[in-house]
């Protein structure tokens, strides 16, 4: 079964990017869900959110990351 979550070395990884960017990127991404009422966790995010944010699928296509 596939992790529901995303954990920065995997974030950082996907797209070459350091390990602080990733956090940032992650953290950005956990405060986006937590405005919609989601409970985060710190330093992972939902695998689903963030490729539907940054691979441009979903309802919030077009939308800048950064």
């Amino acid at each position: 079964m596939d992790n529901k979550f995303i954990r920065v070395d995997e974030v950082a990884q996907e797209l070459s990017v350091s390990k602080p960017y990733a956090y940032k990127l992650i953290k950005k991404l956990n405060d986006e869900l937590k405005e919609q009422g989601f409970i985060t966790i710190a330093g992972r995010v939902n695998r689903q959110y963030f490729e539907e944010r940054l691979y441009g699928a979903g309802e919030k296509q077009g939308k800048e990351m950064v």
